[in-house]
C-alpha cells in the first residue's frame, strides 16, 4: 500500500533536473503545469530560454522552444489513451493565448517517459497515425511522421553513462553493484535537493530488495560523525543517524545534518543523551 503512495512525479521532475543541470542556464522548467482553469495538468513544461541554442544533453536534443513531458511511474504503463491525452494537451497549450500562434506549432515537442516499452501504443499510432518508432540511442526512440517532433524514453534502457539517476528511477533494483554506484554517486551530491528527493524515492521504492543503511553513502556518515560531531561537539549524532536511517527517515536524517535546533528534537525523540 505504502509503494502505492510514493511519489514518484516529483521524483522524475527532479531526476530531469539533474540530468540537464548543465543546460539550465538555457532553459525553464514548469512542475505540473496548469492548462487553463480547469485541473488538467502536463507533468512537466521545459521552455528553453532562446529558440537558437541547442541542447546538447541526449534526452534533450530534440527540444524546441516548448516541450511538453508526460511520465510513467515504474509499475505504471504508457496506454493508447496517454498518446492523445498528451497530444492534446499539446494543442491545447498551443491555444490558450491571446494572440493567434504565439506559442509557433512548430516549436512543440512532446516526449514520453515510461519504464517499459509500450508496444501497444507504439503499434496503434503506427497502424492508426503512420507513426513509426526508430531507436536513436538506448532507451531513447524518436517518433516520427507527425507535425509535432515526438520521443519516447524508456527509463530501465537508458544508459548508465548518460543518464544515471533517471535510469535509476525504479522500484526493481537488485545488483549490489548498481546500489554501491548509486551510493558513491550520491554522497557527490547530498547537499543539492533533486538528488535528496530522487534518492529518497529510490530508497522507499527498493525497501523489500536492500537494507536502507546500506544505500546511505560513507561520505555521509563521514561527515555526520566527523564534521558535524566536531563543530558542536555531539558524539551522539552518530547514534541518531543510525536510529533514523533504521526508521527508514532520510528526509528527517539529512534535515538533522543542517538544522541544530531539529537535530535537538530528534535527540529528545529517541532519548539519546549528551555523552552518551
Amino acid at each position: 500500500m505504502a509503494k502505492r503512495l510514493l511519489q514518484w512525479h516529483p521524483a522524475f521532475c527532479a531526476a530531469m533536473r539533474i540530468e540537464l543541470e548543465e543546460e539550465a542556464d538555457k532553459i525553464r522548467i514548469e512542475e505540473e503545469h496548469l492548462l487553463g482553469e480547469k485541473p488538467m495538468q502536463i507533468d512537466l513544461l521545459i521552455i528553453k530560454k532562446d529558440k537558437a541554442q541547442k541542447i546538447k544533453k541526449n534526452i534533450g536534443q530534440i527540444f524546441r522552444t516548448y516541450n511538453i513531458l508526460e511520465y510513467k511511474a515504474p509499475d505504471d504503463y504508457l496506454s493508447v489513451n496517454d498518446f492523445y491525452k498528451v497530444y492534446g494537451y499539446a494543442c491545447f497549450y498551443q491555444s490558450q493565448t491571446d494572440s493567434a500562434e504565439a506559442v509557433d506549432p512548430a516549436e512543440l515537442t512532446i516526449t514520453f517517459v515510461c519504464n517499459h516499452y509500450p508496444r501497444r501504443m507504439l503499434a496503434h499510432i503506427k497502424h492508426v497515425r503512420g507513426i513509426t518508432t526508430r531507436l536513436r540511442e538506448p532507451g531513447i526512440y524518436d517518433l516520427t511522421g507527425d507535425p509535432i517532433v515526438m520521443q519516447l524514453i524508456v527509463t530501465k534502457k537508458l544508459s548508465k553513462g548518460n543518464n544515471f539517476w533517471l535510469r535509476s528511477l525504479r522500484n526493481d533494483l537488485r545488483s549490489e553493484e548498481e546500489i554501491r554506484t548509486i551510493e558513491e554517486k550520491y554522497g557527490k551530491n547530498r547537499d543539492k535537493t533533486p538528488y535528496q528527493a530522487v534518492m529518497d524515492v529510490i530508497m522507499r521504492a527498493n525497501d523489500e530488495k536492500m537494507e536502507e543503511k546500506k544505500m546511505v553513502p560513507h561520505e555521509v556518515w563521514e561527515k555526520v560523525v566527523l564534521d558535524i560531531g566536531e563543530e558542536y561537539g555531539e558524539n551522539r549524532m552518530g547514534q541518531l543517524a543510525e536510529r533514523l536511517i533504521a526508521a527508514s527517515r532520510l528526509p528527517d536524517f539529512l534535515r538533522a545534518i543542517k538544522d541544530r535546533d531539529f537535530r535537538q528534537k530528534m535527540y529528545e525523540e529517541f532519548g539519546i543523551e549528551r555523552n552518551t
